[in-house]
């Protein structure tokens, strides 16, 4: 029996965040699916009182919000780092894990990639082609200023793995997923050699929407 408890949806690009993360450490844990659409309900509400996911119990101890996962496990579980010891390194790296949240994902992914991938997957959603192309002039600000941060890099950080690597994984993966990506790259060819080199990692490979539907089925 293992002491960390994942509650997600499977697919959800917060919860791949945490999942890889602990495939990244080398941790052993459990996942326990939350049913799409039960995210309100009292047993979900009683895990987040706002409704979300992804969720983790460490033994008696339980956590709520990505970020606050993520610096969790990189301090309960030290090696192999994922916080840069640098102090404007690690700074980047909150910059970024920002970004993801409050830029990438609001007004983004949670439009494009919805539309494109996960209604149509999940409800049998038609994609809403004016909301698409009203998230558009979004999605070039914020891929243009990662691509400016990412610059020739190897990581968002610097050359070593850092959380954000992982959370901008997990979200951005799911827009390459959508015919919009080819725009939003196209001048951005860092982007996409970074994303290859993340899904190259097997901590991705083994966090993708089909594996933890099957580790979800297993469970």
């Amino acid at each position: 029996m293992t002491d960390f408890v994942v509650h997600s949806i499977p697919g959800s690009p917060f919860g791949r965040a945490v999942l890889a993360t602990l495939e990244q450490k080398g941790a052993t844990y459990r996942f326990e699916t939350v049913v799409p659409g039960t995210l309100r309900e009292e047993a979900h509400l009683a895990r987040h009182p706002f409704g979300r996911v992804p969720v983790l119990d460490h033994g008696d101890f339980r956590l709520y919000e990505v970020q606050a996962i993520l610096r969790y496990l990189d301090r309960v579980l030290p090696a192999p780092a994922l916080t840069p010891a640098d102090p404007r390194a690690a700074a980047r790296m909150d910059q970024a894990l920002n970004i993801s949240d409050w830029y990438l994902f609001q007004g983004c992914s949670n439009i494009i990639a919805f539309q494109r991938v996960v209604g149509p997957r999940l409800m049998g959603l038609t994609p809403d082609e004016t909301a698409i192309a009203a998230a558009m002039p979004r999605a070039h600000q914020v891929f243009a200023e990662l691509s400016r941060l990412l610059g020739d890099q190897t990581h968002f950080a610097g050359e070593a793995l850092s959380l954000a690597d992982l959370m901008l994984a997990a979200q951005i993966d799911f827009l390459a997923m959508t015919p919009e990506w080819a725009e939003l790259t196209a001048a951005r060819p860092n982007l996409v050699a970074w994303l290859g080199r993340m899904n190259a990692l097997p901590a991705l490979a083994a966090t993708t929407w089909d594996e933890v539907a099957r580790m979800a089925q297993a469970a």
